[in-house]
Parts: C-alpha cells; sequence; structure tokens
C-alpha cells in the first residue's frame, strides 16, 4: 500500500478532497490511498454476489451496499470494501449519509494487488469494527471463499 500524499492529512481533509474527488481514495493514519481499477471478473463476482444476495439480506432486516459506500474503521482508517451490509439500525459518519458505522459483514474480492493487504492488515484493523460479525474473502482467479 503506497501513498499518494507527501503530507499527512486529517480524517476531516480526506473526507473533503475524496468528496470531491473523480477517484476514490481510501485513508490510513493520514495517509490518502487511490483505489485501484477492477478486473471484468472482479465487477462480475461482484455483481453476482449482490444479485444472489439481496432478497435474502433485506428479508432478515439488513441492507446491502455496494463498493462506492466507504467505511469508518477508526478515526484513522477509512476503506471502500466490495461489499457491506448492514443489519438493524443503520449508523452514519455525519449528515451527508456516505460512511458506514456499523457494518455487520464485509466482502473483499482478492486481486494480485491487493490480495496480501487484505489477508493482513487489513483484516487486522477490521478486527476493531465492534459491530463487525463476518469478513469474507472471494478470490477471483480460482473458485474460493474464505469466512
Amino acid at each position: 500500500m503506497s501513498s499518494s500524499s507527501a503530507s499527512k492529512l486529517t480524517a476531516e481533509e480526506y473526507l473533503a478532497l475524496d468528496r470531491a474527488a473523480e477517484f476514490r481514495s481510501e485513508f490510513f493514519d493520514g495517509d490518502m490511498v487511490a483505489k485501484s481499477g477492477v478486473s471484468l471478473r472482479h465487477d462480475g463476482i461482484l455483481m453476482n454476489l449482490i444479485g444472489d444476495l439481496a432478497s435474502s439480506v433485506r428479508d432478515r432486516g439488513c441492507e446491502l451496499f455496494g463498493s462506492r459506500v466507504r467505511v469508518r474503521v477508526s478515526s484513522r482508517m477509512y476503506v471502500y470494501p466490495d461489499l457491506s451490509i448492514v443489519c438493524g439500525k443503520i449508523l452514519a459518519g455525519d449528515e451527508m449519509q456516505d460512511i458506514l458505522l456499523n457494518p455487520a459483514i464485509l466482502f473483499e474480492i482478492l486481486s494480485p494487488s491487493t490480495e496480501n493487504y487484505d489477508r493482513g492488515p487489513k483484516l487486522q484493523h477490521y478486527r476493531g469494527i465492534d459491530s463487525l460479525n463476518e469478513y469474507i474473502l472471494i478470490d477471483q482467479n480460482q473458485a474460493r471463499i474464505e469466512h
């Protein structure tokens, strides 16, 4: 994970920049990191996953959010998981209503450039989210899902 900014940002500065930007970036400890593009396979898996889960999630009183919704992991970390599920009342980070505070399930579709980060540091940070019950990794290059 490399930083696209030489100086440290506050969370507020990050949010202002990210909201105004054409492309999404994640935030960790003062660094704003541009999200990479996705492959056709990655996007196909995401669309199939949304289609497969949408009605069953809704039937359980939960809501599904795609990769354009930001999740606050901590005051020092904001990310864009590939898919987020919130059950019960949705807690938003501020009046902009574009930050989830209470995901119950997070999905990441692994790519060669993000796999080590998704399995390691990101997982460790996700463990600090009180509401998180499940973290699901989907390998886009082989038939493998890890829970």
